[in-house]
């Protein structure tokens, strides 16, 4: 028997449900891959918004990657909510130590308007992350705030 893919989820908790940690699971869970997860940052949020943040320190996010990486391992990581540059930095690190593929959706806003990317946060994404990220995949906002271009059409 075949062992399924590893996913590695390196991102926050929506106790909502609806996205972070918990949606990229249930995404795991429809298309027949092993996810896992290192937590960056427990939100409290619904539908509606988001009220509180915690990050988590990043000596923990480090030892969940360590932990998965050194068992079970991984065939490819995915981040979302990153929220500080500390977290990014030690990130960074264990993708480049590791060397698995990654893709970074680069969470900056929640829908209701919370900003889940610290400001100064964003330079190190753009210059510690992204050069390692083998896919992006930013929304229209992301993109603009990532390139410091205006999108105005998909091209």
């Amino acid at each position: 028997m075949r062992k399924p893919p590893c996913v590695l989820i390196i991102a926050g908790s929506d106790s909502g449900g609806g996205a972070g940690i918990q949606a990229d699971l249930k995404t795991c869970a429809a298309l027949g891959v092993h996810g896992m997860t290192a937590i960056t940052s427990i939100t409290a949020q619904n539908t509606m918004e988001v009220t509180a943040v915690q990050d988590i320190l990043p000596e923990i996010v480090k030892a969940q990657i360590d932990a998965v990486v050194g068992d079970i391992g991984v065939d490819v990581a995915k981040t979302g909510m990153l929220h500080t540059s500390e977290i990014i930095e030690v990130v960074t690190n264990e993708i480049g130590e590791h060397r698995f593929p990654v893709v970074v959706d680069p969470v900056m806003v929640s829908k209701g308007g919370a900003p889940l990317l610290k400001p100064e946060a964003v330079t190190t994404l753009v210059k510690k992350l992204l050069p390692l990220t083998t896919v992006i995949t930013p929304n229209a906002m992301e993109a603009e705030a990532l390139a410091g271009l205006k999108v105005k059409s998909l091209e």
